[in-house]
């Protein structure tokens, strides 16, 4: 017994702090607001699974109250996480923060026995975790007569004010805040804004806050009788800071879809802090070389994955040379990515799609953040102007061109390196929606409908440059590149009763200049975009989605080369050839449009979604049509167990500049098509370990090619086209991935392990051109066989990666990664050839493709150490990549005489250390 005036009746009260789905994927644990419009009606990048029926205790067990604690008079609260099946029984109870003297174990036992109605999401029964709190009480005795009387007339104050995270002063909304331990002493919930205003008997007042992702908070207050008091708490986050979760597909349309949040991503060592980066390390995503930046999806060539930005095409995700992503990390609020099998309202890709969604501004205060490191810094700014009005802002420079040469070696002879030079910004307005609400939760406007929307413009800049040490260069080499974009997109969600619509316009530029040598080429792009998505949700069985997605193109360039090989004039042996300077003007306009139709019918455990996208592409005098039909079946097997699958047809348009006229590229171009299927198992075997397998087959055709055909002119003339629809590929193989999750505070590790086993090849439908150019490369002859391994091809692609939490604000990762070599044409050997007329070496090449490079192999270390201040975080990390400084090969080139073959290696050991302060 505590005192006196405490009896030994038990009082246990649970409180229903928040739930999240057993996927890990964040959700509210309230019902959303009436009308709201499913995930699907928002940007797919930002659409997540929403909780429409959240669940209730129907049945509730009372603890057994620990018989020592019971005698020493002692109380706790207990924080447990609780497992609900999708038929309400609870399936785990974890304690998150064990408190002992026997609370826990009574705390489970009694939890155990819960019964809950299910909770539901997007509309369909499903399992979800919560963590609940169980409070161990001693009750006081029943107040004598005249205690009421007396209590009443007991002065009485206010305790108001705000409750912020430690160190982002973010607000907490949704907080319970309460004077004291006794069950029934005063408590209230904290708003959006994390206010909370509470009014209590005057004195000395026991704050307790407990909040959904926060360690408890206690503190004392002197209340003064008829004042208000204000005070704000800075409650510090449970856990250690930002947590590492690969999420797997959500459970709608697509066979995979694997989302990484802004938070999860940047710590994953090698990434450099840029959560796009992680991509490469999911499975079906082979390695490109280290300078391409390229993403090579299931077996597709590059160029072949289509890359959005908040639903808006970007010509690349990449800075030049291989550099982080176009998008400041701080401004990303998920990552989708689409390895194969996705729906209707996707086009214009034979392979993958990789969607970045932004985040809109803070909505309770202004927020930041300083990101300065060895190879570029950065900022990111978000507030909100007004009640419903919030703003973001990023933007980065690098500096490496300038750090580099005074690094390099000054050996002799030198060194001869091209280094890039980029910038990027983004800049988003959000208005309509309410503070703190998602962006697919519209504000209700007078007549019952919802209307959000966003302005936003981003951009990119990247310029080549070489830089040289040592004494000059035997030969002058000159190189000018440089590409930028430019978008300006709106969003417009309008909602009423079951009916939605997205509505997203945008304009850009694109530029490019490239000048080496003698050849030069400025390019510019206009593009003009609009695309509706229109749903109705006819039952809860059954809905339907349809849309436009147009684009127009209006491309320039003017060019300055030389002729081709062939109609130059012949030197003199050993001179340098000499050929006419050709100067072009050229222009063309395009249009590309589609209309999509899907639906989303569920019936028992099966989930259906048909859709067909019809495709028109219209460029000068040349009009192409494509018809893509697609399904994906989802079957849930148990609440653990699902299995997968999806066919479909898919088509890209070829590159506008390919349409010009002979001879510098073929008018007569038409989409290249894709055939895609997979069918695939996922199981969870506990809240942490869950598992994932795909097989995947797919077949290209109609791809562009060059050099393309051989045709012969009415004057019996023969010529070989720039390009053709003759080329063909396939790729079939199988992906596996693990993940280990974090499932509470006192978790420590997460991680995941991936796995590809694939088989990529290409070829060609039609004649092959003369002198060879064959698809792939390699200068070879091949045999009669239709296909033959893709340059790109990887066996064998393993990453596995790890980060453990140590405490006291550190953190450490890792990441191993191991790639099959590509293929190559090795040299026969024999005497070299000298071409006389042409003034060079021909080669002598063995079975093409007969050979590979050596197997890629590298561990990336990160190690993280924050500082977490009252109003501020300042975290330091070092990011090391090829920790061991393995030799890789990225490339094999010869001798000009073809005798001997030379291998370049990959990136060397590369330690960045970096400072990032947010607030």
């Amino acid at each position: 017994m505590l005192a006196h005036a405490m009896s030994s009746t038990l009082k246990a009260r649970g409180a229903l702090a928040a739930a999240s789905l057993l996927l890990a994927v964040p959700v509210h644990a309230q019902a959303p607001q009436s009308g709201a419009p499913p995930a699907d009606a928002a940007a797919p990048a930002q659409a997540q699974p929403t909780i429409t029926k959240p669940p209730e205790l129907v049945q509730q067990v009372e603890a057994q109250y620990p018989s020592e604690a019971l005698a020493q008079g002692l109380t706790a609260s207990v924080k447990l996480i609780i497992t609900i099946a999708d038929d309400g029984s609870v399936a785990e109870v974890l304690p998150t923060e064990p408190v002992g003297n026997g609370f826990d174990e009574a705390a489970m036992a009694a939890v155990r026995q819960f019964r809950f109605s299910p909770a539901e999401v997007d509309g369909v029964p499903a399992a979800v975790q919560v963590e609940y709190v169980y409070h161990f009480t001693l009750s006081a005795p029943e107040p004598e007569e005249g205690a009421s009387e007396a209590e009443a007339a007991q002065p009485k104050a206010v305790l108001t004010g705000q409750l912020i995270s430690r160190g982002s002063r973010s607000r907490v909304p949704n907080a319970t805040v309460r004077c004291g331990d006794d069950p029934d002493a005063p408590e209230v919930m904290s708003d959006e804004d994390g206010r909370f205003t509470l009014e209590v008997p005057a004195g000395v007042c026991e704050v307790r806050v407990v909040a959904t992702g926060f360690q408890l908070y206690q503190t004392k207050e002197e209340l003064r009788p008829n004042e208000t008091t204000e005070v704000n708490f800075y409650l510090a986050p449970s856990g250690g800071g930002l947590e590492t979760v690969i999420r797997s597909e959500r459970p709608k349309k697509e066979v995979v879809r694997r989302t990484i949040t802004r938070e999860e991503a940047q710590k994953t060592p090698g990434s450099f802090g840029d959560p796009i980066r992680v991509i490469q390390s999911l499975p079906g995503v082979a390695r490109a070389p280290f300078i391409s930046g390229e993403l090579l999806v299931r077996g597709s060539n590059p160029g072949q994955t289509a890359t959005m930005m908040d639903g808006v095409e970007i010509p690349l995700l990449f800075h030049l040379l291989g550099g982080p992503s176009v998008v400041n990390a701080e401004f990303i609020d998920q990552l989708d990515f689409y390895p194969g099998g996705y729906g209707s309202q996707y086009g214009r890709a034979v392979g993958g799609i990789v969607e970045v969604g932004t985040r809109k501004g803070a909505s309770d205060t202004l927020h930041g953040s300083v990101k300065v490191d060895l190879l570029d810094a950065g900022f990111f700014l978000e507030s909100p102007i007004t009640d419903g009005i919030s703003v973001a802002a990023a933007a980065r420079r690098s500096y490496i061109d300038t750090i580099l040469p005074a690094v390099l070696p000054q050996t002799e002879g030198g060194t001869l390196s091209v280094v890039p030079r980029y910038w990027d910004y983004q800049v988003r307005v959000d208005f309509g929606a309410k503070r703190s609400t998602p962006n697919d939760e519209p504000e209700v406007t007078a007549n019952g409908a919802r209307s959000s929307g966003y302005i936003m413009a981003f951009g990119s800049d990247d310029q080549l440059r070489i830089v040289s040490t040592g004494p000059e260069t035997e030969r002058d080499l000159e190189l000018d590149t440089r590409t930028n974009f430019h978008r300006v997109k709106g969003d417009w969600t309008y909602r009423k009763g079951n009916m939605w619509s997205v509505f997203t316009p945008f304009v850009g530029l694109d530029r490019s200049n490239i000048d080496f040598g003698l050849a030069r080429q400025e390019g510019r792009t206009y593009t003009l975009g609009a695309r509706e998505v229109l749903g109705i949700e006819l039952s809860s069985m059954l809905t339907v989605r349809t849309g436009l997605d147009l684009v127009f193109e209006h491309e320039s360039y003017d060019v300055a080369f030389p002729a081709p090989r062939g109609i130059e004039y012949v030197p003199f042996p050993g001179a340098e050839p000499v050929g006419q300077q050709l100067e072009e003007q050229i222009a063309l306009s395009a249009f590309d449009g589609a209309l999509f139709l899907e639906a989303d019918l569920q019936l028992g455990r099966f989930t259906f979604t048909p859709g067909v996208r019809g495709n028109l592409q219209s460029v000068g005098n040349t009009r192409n049509l494509a018809l893509d039909p697609r399904l994906w079946v989802r079957y849930t097997a148990t609440s653990r167990t699902n299995l997968k699958g999806s066919v479909g047809l898919y088509s890209q348009p070829p590159e506008t500049f390919r349409f010009i006229t002979m001879p510098y590229g073929n008018p007569n171009l038409s989409y290249q098509r894709a055939f895609q299927s997979s069918l695939g198992v996922e199981h969870r075997f506990t809240d942490a370990f869950n598992v994932d397998v795909t097989g995947f087959f797919n077949r290209r055709f109609n791809n562009v090619v060059a050099p393309g055909q051989l045709v012969t002119n009415e004057g019996g003339g023969v010529f070989t086209q720039p390009y053709s629809n003759d080329g063909i590929g396939r790729a079939y193989g199988v992906e596996v991935m693990v993940k280990k999750e974090r499932t509470s505070a006192t978790d420590k590790w997460s991680g995941w392990l991936s796995y590809t086993f694939s088989r990529a090849e290409d070829g060609r439908a039609g004649p092959r051109p003369q002198g060879g150019g064959l698809f792939g490369g390699g200068g070879a002859v091949p045999d009669d066989s239709t296909y033959g391994l893709s340059p790109w091809d990887q066996t064998h692609i393993l990453t596995l990666v790890a980060s453990y939490v140590l405490g006291n604000g550190w953190e450490l990762g890792g990441r191993f990664r191991y790639t099959s070599g590509r293929p190559m044409t090795p040299l026969a050997g024999g005497a070299d050839v000298y071409d006389a007329d042409r003034n060079r070496f021909n080669a002598t090449f063995g079975p093409y493709f007969s050979a590979r490079t050596g197997g890629f192999h590298q561990l990336d270390v990160r190690l993280d150490k924050s500082f977490q201040f009252q109003n501020w975080t300042l975290t330091a990390y070092l990011d090391v990549q090829n920790l061991y400084n393995a030799k890789n090969v990225e490339f094999v080139f010869n001798d000009y005489r073809f005798r001997r073959e030379y291998e370049v290696p990959g990136i060397p050991i590369l330690p960045v250390v970096g400072v990032k302060g947010s607030f």
